[in-house]
């Protein structure tokens, strides 16, 4: 098929993940907008259940072209679901009428709150099933679940696939939560989670994922992590429609060369080369669930979910030797093998076993190095809440060679551009110096260089003005990336 560059340049794109409880009618649901059955695999038609992710396109009446991701709604396929809702810009909670709240329910509803989407829509399914007086308790059931969280007070939809009844509204309801969504880093080192891997006869290894930030064109030089395969693109597809390029904000499908089938596996990272780095230690900001029984030790064995990975690891804390429920605490997670993260990410944690959802957070250091003393506990409040300015300072301090803007950049996890621009402010302040072209080096450790000693004062040092550091608490924004 020819590419078709007026799909590639919609004016607005989104993603749409589905979320909720098993048989509660979210395939149907997207089968009656979309006109896609998103049970592809034999079993899920044998068993009638949704096993694994499923996508279909759809244009809203304002036209937004929307991908959305139907999850699975099994307690025992939650792993599943966490592959496909990463990239997210809007939820649809999918409730039975006929039922009401369930287990999947609460959890699905943890799990997109955990990963920073605030924008949804409640749809009561199998409307046409039940009496309105029924539909009045589920209803207040379901604003009761919703109570405290960010979707307290969202749309509400009846709904039926079989009748098609509430089609318009939440059609109309999905175009209202949508307007209010930020356009993508189009312009931004592309990024894509790997969700699905496949053999297409004629173009080889094919990838699939929600492109979370940047441009993907035919010919481009990517690369692979972790494992660090260079590819390049042979072909790009969006909805099984091949393109010019595809953007953030697009479910896409990548035929590459250069890469066997069996290379590569759900929860890689197709992107950039020099862009991100992987890492087996990770800084963040853990937060447990208000609903987990008791406190959660320091040193626990856990599942950590980011992008479309499964990893196990370990959930170390760095401040306090239990976290209460509802309570946060500074963290490092120790896995078992990389993954690939970026500052501001979203990850959910899961218990080791039996598996259940139990909390999640914030990357503040994507590459990290184990934390053992209270000084380098502090240096990391500076990089959670600090300015880029004193965030870069304190790179800075902590080298003794002059790094590159590059380097720095994907250090701490910015543009180059606003990277640029902060070192720039910091050299007119004499806080650091030009060491050649695109180079820098702390004053100090330059004046220390000169003098042909080393520093007084030591790589942990917090020396930025409170301005810069100023510590309210914050939490760090979903990644658009």
């Amino acid at each position: 098929m020819p590419p078709n560059p007026a799909s590639t340049h919609a004016a607005r794109l989104a993603i749409v993940g589905t979320a909720g409880h098993i048989d509660h009618g979210k395939t149907a649901l997207v089968r009656r907008l979309t006109g896609v059955d998103t049970d592809r695999l034999p079993e899920e038609k044998k068993r009638g259940i949704s096993i694994d992710l499923g996508f279909a396109p759809l244009v809203t009446p304002a036209g937004v072209h929307v991908g959305i991701v139907d999850v699975p709604g099994h307690e025992r396929f939650v792993k599943n679901m966490l592959a496909g809702v990463g990239g997210i810009d809007l939820v649809l909670l999918v409730v039975a009428a006929d039922e009401g709240v369930m287990p999947q329910t609460r959890e699905h509803l943890a799990i997109v709150r955990l990963l920073g989407v605030t924008r949804g829509i409640v749809v009561l399914t199998k409307r046409d099933l039940v009496e309105d007086e029924w539909v009045a308790e589920v209803r207040r059931d379901v604003a009761a679940l919703l109570q405290g969280t960010p979707l307290a007070g969202a749309p509400l939809v009846e709904f039926s696939a079989v009748t098609g009844a509430g089609t318009a509204e939440l059609l109309a309801a999905m175009d209202g939560q949508l307007a209010g969504v930020a356009a993508r880093a189009h312009g931004e080192p592309a990024r894509l989670p790997v969700d699905r891997v496949f053999t297409v006869e004629g173009f080889g290894t094919v990838v699939t994922g929600t492109l979370w930030r940047g441009r993907i064109r035919t010919g481009d030089a990517l690369e692979l992590l972790p494992d660090a395969r260079s590819v390049r693109v042979r072909r790009v597809q969006v909805h099984g429609e091949t393109v010019e390029e595809a953007r953030a904000g697009q479910r896409t499908a990548v035929a590459l060369h250069g890469v066997e089938r069996d290379q590569v596996e759900r929860g890689d990272w197709l992107v950039v080369p020099g862009s991100l780095r992987p890492s087996s230690i990770l800084d963040v900001r853990f937060e447990l669930l208000a609903d987990v029984p008791k406190d959660w030790p320091a040193n626990t064995r856990v599942r950590f979910h980011l992008g479309a990975s499964e990893i196990i690891g370990r959930l170390v804390l760095l401040e306090g030797d239990a976290v209460r429920p509802g309570g946060s605490a500074l963290a490092q997670v120790r896995l078992e093998r990389p993954t690939v993260a970026a500052r501001g990410d979203r990850f959910v944690v899961r218990q080791y076993s039996p598996s259940r959802t139990i909390g999640g957070g914030s990357v503040i250091e994507p590459v990290a190095q184990k934390r053992r003393h209270a000084e380098e506990i502090a240096a990391l409040e500076v990089h959670e809440r600090g300015s880029l300015e004193a965030r870069l300072l304190q790179k800075l301090e902590a080298v003794t060679k002059p790094a590159a803007t590059a380097a720095l950049a994907q250090a701490v996890g910015e543009s180059e551009a606003a990277v640029a621009a902060a070192l720039a402010q910091l050299a007119a302040e004499h806080e650091v110096v030009v060491a050649g072209e695109g180079r820098w080096i702390a004053a100090d450790r330059w004046a220390a260089r000169a003098a042909g000693s080393r520093p007084t004062a030591g790589p942990w040092r917090s020396r930025p003005s409170s301005a810069r550091c100023a510590s309210s608490p914050r939490s760090i924004p979903r990644a658009s990336a």
